[in-house]
């Protein structure tokens, strides 16, 4: 009767912890796909902010062609450690691309540069707000896998640590400006 009652209190925490643990992956799941959005809209505004300033600037093609290709690498299906290393670059070459435009005075008041260069702007913030929105999200579902005494299920469920996402230039990123 006791080993009855220990085996069914057992089953019932390993079902619970089997659900909650899938709701966590399944947010992790949702939280990256978020990212993915918000990468893909900026990947959607660099063809249309590469040709305006192209216009000003035929003579910058080795910038629009880094920026062509960083964008078709990015398009791909990466796993979150390739995504960041891209995405350094694609933040240089962009900013290249931005710092260029500060040569044409003409480019400068564009209204349709200006318009792009803002919704670039308000993406990147979105960015940061997935990223964060992402990281916290790992951060729990990798906490909860980890806790006793789930950690003795996950594993065997096939519960495994996801990686949070970090700048590869992160050191540079925390000094102070000169």
């Amino acid at each position: 009767m006791w080993i009855a009652i220990v085996v069914l209190i057992l089953a019932i925490w390993a079902v619970v912890t089997y659900n909650r643990l899938v709701v966590l992956r399944n947010r992790v799941d949702n939280a990256r796909a978020q990212v993915d959005v918000q990468l893909k809209r900026r990947y959607d505004l660099i063809p249309r902010l590469v040709e305006t300033v192209r216009g000003y600037a035929q003579h910058e093609e080795r910038i629009f062609q880094r920026i062509a290709e960083l964008r078709a690498q990015a398009l791909q299906s990466l796993s979150v450690s390739q995504q960041e290393a891209l995405e350094g670059e694609v933040k240089s070459s962009l900013s290249g691309l931005i710092a260029l435009a500060e040569a044409y005075p003409e480019m400068k008041a564009n209204t349709n540069f200006l318009e792009l260069q803002e919704e670039l702007s308000d993406t990147e913030d979105k960015i940061r707000y997935a990223r964060q929105f992402y990281n916290d999200t790992v951060m729990r579902y990798n906490v909860a896998i980890g806790q006793f005494p789930a950690v003795l299920l996950a594993p065997v469920l096939g519960f495994q640590p996801q990686p949070l996402f970090t700048l590869e230039h992160a050191q540079h990123e925390r000094e102070v400006p000169k």
